[in-house]
């Protein structure tokens, strides 16, 4: 893919950038050489490497999912100070 002159103006109108006449030229050849290095990524063979989010191999911490009492409603809103049926009332900040 290559980028030309008015793709240039449109991806700096869009990136809120003013570009006068005579940077159009050099970032036009910047742009075109960074599309050229993503399509050179695009023929590296990845078959059988696992993506990943780190340079170094993690795992998440997780903890056991089993069942609780529950069914403790008046408890945990016993300290509010407004409540009805088992439910925080807060002030209307909305009309």
């Amino acid at each position: 893919m290559s980028v030309d002159e008015k793709t240039v103006r449109r991806i700096a109108h869009l990136a809120r950038i003013a570009v006068t006449d005579d940077e159009v030229g050099p970032l036009q050849g910047e742009l075109n050489a960074i599309l050229a290095f993503v399509e050179q990524l695009g023929t590296v063979d990845v078959t059988g490497v696992e993506p990943m989010t780190s340079v170094t191999p993690m795992a998440m911490k997780k903890r056991e999912d089993v069942v609780t009492e529950g069914g403790r409603a008046a408890d945990v809103v016993a300290n509010a100070p407004e409540t009805e049926d088992n439910y925080f009332l807060v002030p209307k900040v909305v009309e």
